[in-house]
């Protein structure tokens, strides 16, 4: 396979996708939060487009040049009509795809309708795709100062829905954020774990997905739209992300979603001499396993069971019976001594009965957030 750029006589430069790892899209804000009215072919080739442009030496007349036979690897076409549907697809893309791109102005919103890539140029007798970028979308792309967003282009590779892709640009834009001022600090600590847990309503979510008038039915948009969106983010890209449904009323309000980073191979690779964070991690799990032990004797893990909050697996999770213990039960303890262990009763027979289903279930975390919600309002009451 040639190198990423390779020098042709007339100086342009060819992107191939040599060393994918290296290569980032840049996008700012605005973009990853605009209306994308496009499938996910045309949408995937504008990223990969996006992914082309070097920053510090800009593309003359916003133009890149990409390797045909590259750019059918990253889409993973290998069929004998692959240049008919490659041609359907830039068709497609010049006719009905573009970016609706809504901005805070002085005097108030803009909007912007932009077709992204009007030109595109290629041949039967060389490897070579010419890709022109309007010139309304450039300023979307170049010279960023801030509130702009990257992540690597293959992390898109083997996304297959329009959603995925989507959600995981917004999801990079608010890790990106977490990452930022966590390292750079300028926010309280709440605000940089909301940038890991991010909430966006239904409505703002169905308008970045394009679905406003499809999955009516909030159960069809779940599962098409958001729970197929994740299980591919999770199983292709460097995010485990679960989510959980916020009701207002009896309506599903919003969707407040939590992003970790997958570890890589060697995140820990130093430290597997470090004799002290040997001991450490043991310790650790000492911790945990003396937990475990405290919360599978305590009064309040059966009460949890009697009111189908705790499943058989979740007795067999030190993590998930451990954090109980060291977060859920010393506040269910403060409730005891305000009201009885018959208002403990009471508070989990209400939590059971709002219990909310999780894509990926965090129970801990869940009744965490109820006891703390709770406590402040028996606290005002018995004053």
């Amino acid at each position: 396979m040639s190198s990423i750029a390779e020098k042709q006589e007339n100086q342009k430069q060819v992107y191939t996708l040599n060393e994918l790892e290296k290569r980032k899209v840049v996008e700012h804000n605005a973009l990853i939060q605009s209306v994308a009215k496009m499938q996910k072919t045309a949408l995937k080739m504008f990223e990969l487009a996006v992914s082309c442009i070097d920053t510090e030496n800009l593309p003359e007349n916003n133009t890149v040049y990409l390797s045909k036979k590259e750019l059918f690897s990253f889409f993973e076409v290998s069929s004998s009509s692959k240049h008919s549907q490659f041609k359907e697809a830039i068709e497609i893309m010049q006719k009905q795809a573009y970016f609706k791109i809504k901005s805070n102005k002085k005097l108030g919103i803009e909007y912007e309708s932009i077709v992204p890539i009007p030109y595109v140029k290629w041949n039967d007798y060389n490897d070579e795709v010419t890709i022109q970028f309007s010139e309304h979308i450039m300023p979307y792309l170049i010279n960023l100062k801030s509130e702009f967003t990257q992540y690597k282009i293959s992390e898109l590779q083997k996304l297959n829905s329009k959603y995925s892709i989507i959600l995981y640009r917004w999801l990079s834009m608010n890790y990106n954020q977490y990452e930022h001022y966590s390292n750079k600090g300028g926010r309280r600590a709440e605000q940089v774990e909301s940038y890991r847990n991010p909430s966006i309503s239904v409505k703002e979510l169905r308008t970045i997905t394009d679905t406003v008038n499809e999955y009516k039915e909030i159960y069809d948009f779940e599962k098409r739209v958001l729970k197929n969106a994740i299980e591919e983010i999770n199983a292709h890209t460097s995010f485990n992300v679960s989510y959980e449904k916020i009701k207002k009323g009896r309506s599903i309000d919003s969707i407040v979603f939590h992003i970790e980073k997958k570890r890589t191979a060697d995140d820990n690779s130093y430290k597997l001499e470090d004799q002290a964070y040997i001991e450490g991690k043991k310790a650790k799990e000492e911790t945990e396993k003396d937990l475990y032990t405290e919360a599978m004797q305590s009064p309040y893990t059966k009460l949890l069971s009697e009111n189908m909050l705790l499943f058989p697996n979740d007795f067999m999770d030190i993590k998930t019976m451990a954090g109980l213990q060291k977060h859920v039960y010393p506040l269910y303890d403060e409730l005891k001594a305000l009201r009885g262990l018959n208002g403990v009763k009471g508070h989990l027979s209400y939590v059971s009965s709002k219990q909310e289903a999780y894509s990926k279930r965090n129970i801990a975390k869940y009744l965490k957030k109820a006891i703390e919600h709770y406590l402040p309002t028996v606290k005002r009451q018995d004053l």
